[in-house]
């Protein structure tokens, strides 16, 4: 299955408004956005992903819509999938995307194999 053009154009308004210098990655059959070139927020079929300050992790798995991330199989720290009803309204994928941005400078960026 594809992922959510939609959703992804959503996120692309939301960031720009934000003023977020970003870029754009296809990978693992969806869409990822690079704040930094560190993977911020992305679409996977149409669940947006975030990778949020381990701090607010557990609370935040406990909002409607929010699971964490387990595209490997097992739970990423850090990282949780926002199902749409999370984020239907733009106020609840802006905050959701606000607290991507907050930890982004905190982020450890993935080193890039040669």
């Amino acid at each position: 299955m594809a992922f959510d053009e939609f959703l992804a154009d959503r996120i692309r308004v939301a960031l720009k408004e934000k003023k977020a210098r970003f870029t754009e990655k296809k990978m693992m059959g969806g869409m990822a956005f690079m704040v930094d070139d560190k993977m911020c927020v992305g679409v996977i079929k149409n669940n947006m992903m975030a990778r949020i300050d381990p701090g607010v992790y557990e609370a935040s798995i406990t909002r409607h819509g929010c699971r964490p991330m387990d595209f490997t199989g097992k739970p990423m720290k850090g990282w949780v999938y926002l199902e749409p009803e999370a984020i239907d309204m733009d106020d609840d994928l802006n905050d959701w995307i606000q607290l991507a941005l907050d930890y982004n400078p905190k982020a450890v960026s993935s080193k890039k194999k040669k």
